[in-house]
């Protein structure tokens, strides 16, 4: 995404959606949303806890007007991208109309294959985009019972910054479905790589496996986290170590990923005992203020 301006595309008739419905208002939910309406995109966030989607709004606001402060984004933009974003009380509501809808739920089959289904009626010709790290594509549109119109549009955290999309075709995803959805990359400001659906993708499968062997050199006194980090920072370039990185995206969502592969693919995904021990134990990482750092203000600092 190109932070310092806001661009709305010059579509060609039908060629993309005006309007992107968000389903989810969780931390990536709200950093999908923002993009969307950085680019020009009417963007509607549904959330089944209402207080969750007001909550979203004012904190892609803030993280709007921070832009401002930094004079990576000008008032004017920050205005129309403000003016894009609507709260929506009910499913139904956020979807009409789409051509987009993207969920951005936990990761939960079940709950996901409910919602898509509930689109249906709404949004029939809709592309349904899955935020799933891990989760079946193919699996997903087929229980859903519209595989041709199921794709996985897996964001980064987050999504504002991270310049990558992985766009994930299942079995019976279409072309025209695919070819929307690199349209779609491409007007975010994002660069795609697609991916065959298989467990853990291409960038969860070697993302996690990195993390997991991070937090068993912690568990057995290989280093400090700190140290572990900077060796990969400083050693191999990675702009953020194996730890704080987890502690970003959450340490109960790094748990369920790799609880998923290691069902799927094998013993090589087995969690780590002192990950799962920091689940139980609520020290889930930056969202919750402690996980192998502790985060004061949004900044990590070493135990």
């Amino acid at each position: 995404m190109r932070p310092d301006s806001l661009v709305s595309p010059t579509l060609p008739a039908g060629a993309l959606p005006g309007i992107v419905a968000v389903l989810g208002a969780g931390t990536m939910g709200q950093g999908i949303a923002q993009v969307a309406a950085q680019n020009g995109y009417r963007v509607r966030i549904y959330d089944a806890a209402a207080s969750r989607t007001h909550e979203a709004r004012t904190n892609i606001v803030a993280q709007l007007e921070k832009l401002v402060t930094k004079g990576k984004l000008t008032a004017s933009a920050r205005e129309r991208a403000v003016e894009c974003l609507t709260i929506a009380t009910n499913l139904r509501e956020a979807c009409a109309g789409c051509n987009v809808v993207i969920e951005a739920a936990p990761e939960d089959m079940a709950l996901k294959v409910a919602l898509f289904r509930e689109v249906l009626d709404v949004a029939p010709n809709a592309l349904l985009g899955s935020n799933t790290s891990s989760l079946s594509l193919t699996e997903l549109g087929a229980k859903v019972g519209a595989p041709e119109r199921v794709i996985g549009l897996h964001f980064f955290n987050p999504p504002p910054v991270m310049e990558l999309l992985e766009i994930v075709r299942g079995i019976a995803t279409s072309d025209e479905t695919l070819a929307h959805a690199l349209d779609l990359a491409k007007h975010l400001g994002k660069t795609p790589i697609v991916v065959r659906d298989s467990p853990g993708f291409a960038t969860s499968r070697l993302g996690v496996l990195l993390g997991a062997e991070a937090i068993r050199m912690l568990e057995t006194g290989v280093a400090s986290a700190a140290d572990i980090d900077r060796g990969m920072e400083l050693g191999y370039r990675h702009p953020m170590g194996p730890l704080k990185l987890t502690d970003l995206v959450g340490l109960d969502v790094r748990l369920a990923i790799l609880e998923h592969l290691h069902k799927e693919l094998g013993e090589q995904f087995r969690p780590p005992a002192l990950l799962r021990t920091m689940v139980r134990a609520g020290k889930l990482g930056k969202k919750t203020g402690e996980g192998f750092y502790v985060w004061q203000d949004g900044v990590a600092h070493a135990k």
